[in-house]
This record gives structure tokens, sequence and C-alpha cells, in this order.
């Protein structure tokens, strides 16, 4: 626990106060937004060039209580390490929010983690990638009723514009936004591989003579329009043969999570399945299906690409 505590601003001359824990590509792109919507973002992250605070502890000291800290670091043992060190600073009737993608069967080890010392916890899968800073992020949330609402400001602002519903679910109980989220992007998997095979089929016919022209002819009017079809055709405007990006597509986890609740709950994946089994695949050889994917996942994502002839960027 903290001791005394500095007030550096006080809650009046701003919407809410938030503590930032991670200001990477997300995370940096969500402080901005937030702030851009009149809130008060204190960001705390090891790279001391774009952190606002020294430390965690420091972060949670210059936090007025009651505290709401967003967490937005890697999945895994990154996000385990924050929760612990949280729940050793925060004081009762602070809130924690992890807005990374962890696997949603660790949530209620985390809000357990933080409940023994009398923080609440809220787990949330968000969408928008780089592109949310400025579009908005599409937002899933779980926890209990009490803590989504309070956090609500948080998530208009970050949100797109419009409709929250079309924006924003409390999708249930912790858990329930991370599972949510681990389904979408196992959604993604299959939308992003249909859309590179069906580049790789029109470039096998030689009567095609301008993919990108056919695929941007399908971005308005179409039934397989989408925002990931414009970033393809992006993607392509820049690099026609997409010659500069190699077929070589990681996978961040989602995917193999979505297909071990599958099978864990009898569900047919086939698509999904398909999809994750195409990334193995893309490690092993070139194909232009799987370049079309890489830069797919570059263009919403800053995702790392691995250029032709092997380096990545």
């Amino acid at each position: 626990m903290t001791g005394s505590r500095t007030r550096y601003r006080t809650r009046s001359e701003f919407g809410m106060q938030i503590g930032m824990v991670g200001l990477g590509r997300m995370g940096s792109g969500m402080k901005a937004r937030l702030l851009a919507h009149g809130h008060d973002v204190l960001g705390y992250d090891p790279n001391p060039d774009v952190s606002d605070t020294a430390s965690l502890a420091e972060l949670v000291e210059r936090l007025a209580a009651p505290r709401l800290v967003w967490v937005m670091v890697p999945a895994g043992e990154v996000t385990h390490r924050s929760i612990r060190a949280l729940a050793g600073l925060l004081a009762p009737g602070d809130l924690v929010i992890d807005g990374g993608n962890s696997r949603h069967d660790v949530d209620d080890e985390h809000a357990e983690i933080l409940a023994a010392e009398g923080v609440g916890f809220v787990d949330c899968g968000v969408s928008g990638g780089i592109w949310g800073r400025e579009n908005g992020y599409g937002l899933m949330a779980g926890g209990a009723d009490e803590h989504v609402a309070r956090a609500m400001p948080v998530f208009d602002a970050l949100r797109p514009a419009g409709e929250r519903a079309e924006g924003f679910v409390h999708a249930g109980p912790v858990g329930a936004g991370h599972y949510a989220k681990m389904v979408h992007n196992g959604i993604e998997y299959g939308l992003m591989q249909a859309y590179a095979e069906g580049y790789e089929l029109l470039g096998a016919d030689e009567r095609i003579h301008d993919v990108p022209g056919v695929l941007k002819a399908w971005t308005h009017g179409t039934v397989v329009r989408s925002w990931l079809l414009d970033l393809l055709v992006r993607a392509l405007e820049a690099d026609p043969q997409l010659d500069e990006i190699a077929g070589r597509v990681d996978d961040s986890g989602e995917g193999r999570w979505t297909v071990e609740a599958a099978v864990e709950r009898a569900v047919p994946a086939p698509v999904i399945t398909a999809a994750l089994f195409a990334r193995f695949a893309s490690r092993q050889d070139d194909a232009p299906a799987m370049k079309a994917v890489a830069a797919l996942r570059n263009q919403f994502g800053g995702h790392a690409v691995t250029r032709a002839g092997g380096s990545d960027s």
C-alpha cells in the first residue's frame, strides 16, 4: 500500500483520471484518444521515452483515489506480473481493467488476486488495431455490473462514435470479455484467409489483368465488402505484387485458443481451424495467399512482417 499521496490534478479538471499501464501500439493510441475526449491519462511504460512516470508505484501514487487503472500489455506472464504488482499497490475501491488479449481462463485468477485487496476487475477485449485511435475501438467487457458502469465514461470515449451497442458490449461476468474477443479473432483468421485465397485465385488466371482492381471493385455494393477488404486493397496499392513481403504469418495465440475452445465445447469450426493451420503452413513456403494475410495483419494492427529476403519489419 502507498502512504500519503501528492495530488497533481483534481478530478474536477477532467472527465476521469485513468492510469494506463503499457504504451505500445495500442496503449499509446488509446491514451491519445482518451486525452482527446477530455480525460486525464497518466501512463507507465518500461520505455522511459514514452512513460509519464518512472515506475508503476509512482503511477499509483499520482492517481487520485478511487483509482482506475487500464492494463494494456502483452498477454501471459507480463500481464500476470502487472496484475500482481498492482494488487500490492492499489487500495480497496480501486478498479483494474485488463484490455490486452489475455486468455479468458486466467481472468478469474486475476480477479481473485485483486479482490483479496478489495480491488475490482474487468476484462475487456479490444479490437481496432492501430486505426482505433482515429476510428474508435470495438470493446467487449466482462465483469460485475457496478464495475463496468463505473468505467463507462472510459468505454464511451474509446468506442466509435454513434450508438453504444454498435461498438461496446457488456458480454457477461469476468472472463466473458476476453472470451468474446477470442472468438472475434478466430473469425478474423477465417475472413483474412478467405480474402487471401481469393487474391491468389484471381492471380492464377491469366485473363485477370488487374487483380488489385478487381478487389477494389468489390469494396462498394458487393456482399463481400468490409474494412478488411479495404485494407487489402490499400496494401496492394502500395505494393501491387506484394513483392516486399514474405508469405510468413505468425499467430499471437487467439486463433489457437478459439480452436481449443471449439474442441472443448464440441462446436464445429472448420473455417477457423483451417485458417489457423494455413498460418502454420506459411512458415514452410511462400504462397501468394499468405503474403496477403501478412499484409492484412500489418495494415490493421501494425504487426511486423517478414520482408522478402528474410528480415523483419
